[in-house]
């Protein structure tokens, strides 16, 4: 069974304690190969360290709203076998960047339209002279397409 750098395996109380998930968040991470933890032959789960590095990453990048699916294939980048180094870690941010970047975009076009469209009082984007003339973002598609596609631009006024 290989060991952490520091030649110690931790129990899954102790990565408990370290990162703030619950046992059982830790036990379904597992379960769902987002961490993998060797076995005693008692069957007890153990950790490496860098374990801990990995679950405080899937709790910090479902904070920011990121599936388990989302989460899970960027983890795949992440080496098993080893301690994750800094190009490693720099390879998943660099994979989540695109993703962190559409959101940003879509919360700024959400604070700065969500206010006009509810505030103007027609509540009809059917109708809409400001936001939406002639309903031209139906053709793009259903659901709130002013807020979540950037090339649906407010009429010019």
């Amino acid at each position: 069974m290989p060991v952490s750098a520091s030649g110690k395996l931790l129990t899954i109380g102790e990565v408990a304690r370290r990162t703030g998930l619950a046992v059982s968040a830790i036990r379904y991470y597992d379960d769902e190969g987002l961490v993998s933890a060797r076995r005693t032959s008692g069957g007890r789960r153990m950790f490496i360290r860098s374990d801990i590095r990995r679950l405080s990453f899937i709790l910090i990048a479902q904070q920011m709203g990121f599936s388990l699916e989302e989460i899970r294939a960027q983890l795949k980048e992440l080496p098993l076998e080893r301690t994750p180094n800094k190009r490693d870690w720099e390879k998943i941010s660099r994979g989540f960047r695109a993703q962190l970047d559409a959101r940003i975009g879509m919360l700024e076009r959400l604070r700065d339209r969500l206010d006009g469209c509810i505030g103007c009082g027609c509540l009809s984007l059917q109708t809409c002279k400001l936001y939406n003339p002639d309903d031209r973002a139906a053709r793009t598609g259903a659901g709130p397409r002013l807020v979540v596609q950037q090339s649906i631009e407010p009429a010019e006024g």
